[in-house]
């Protein structure tokens, strides 16, 4: 049976969720040009992680859409929220806590995608609640940012939302 912290934790992420797509939609409306996209919350190191772990964790996505989505949706959360998501990816970053919590050795740029799922499956079916909520965050939004990608709607026959008239 979830505590209360529980639900309300996993009610907070899908209501963040929501709020991802709206952001990403929006701000893809709204854009410039995709090369001269300016990330807000994310450095180098993060999207060299994020490059990673898409690849292990949505197949088919276009990596570089999707970290693109998922920079503007971590802008769009609260601050107490984005400095959770700069502590886990400070954990994923500092090579002896990367070792330590994930397994993997390497440089994210030398992971293997094997090593990535992996290492993720562990976390998602993990006994311990913070590497469970660490999987769904990262899972959550970066599923988010790329269904929230107009280059992620033609292989699921998605034809986009509708025209707003104003």
């Amino acid at each position: 049976m979830p505590t209360r912290r529980q639900v309300i934790g996993a009610g907070v992420v899908a209501i963040a969720a929501l709020a991802v797509g709206g952001l990403i939609y929006e701000s893809r409306r709204n854009s410039a040009p995709a090369d001269a996209f300016a990330f807000r919350v994310l450095d180098d190191e993060d999207r060299a992680i994020l490059a990673a772990i898409v690849p292990a964790m949505i197949p088919t996505a276009n990596v570089a859409a999707t970290i693109e989505g998922f920079d503007t949706a971590v802008a769009g959360l609260t601050p107490s929220v984005q400095a959770e998501v700069a502590q886990l990816f400070t954990i994923l970053r500092v090579p002896v806590l990367r070792m330590l919590a994930t397994g993997i050795m390497t440089p994210w740029s030398d992971a293997s995608v094997s090593d990535v799922a992996n290492f993720l499956t562990r976390w998602r079916f993990s006994p311990i609640l913070k590497l469970r909520a660490a999987y769904d965050a990262l899972h959550q939004l970066a599923l988010a940012a790329w269904y929230g990608s107009n280059a992620a709607w033609p292989p699921i026959n998605y034809p986009g939302p509708p025209p707003v008239s104003s």
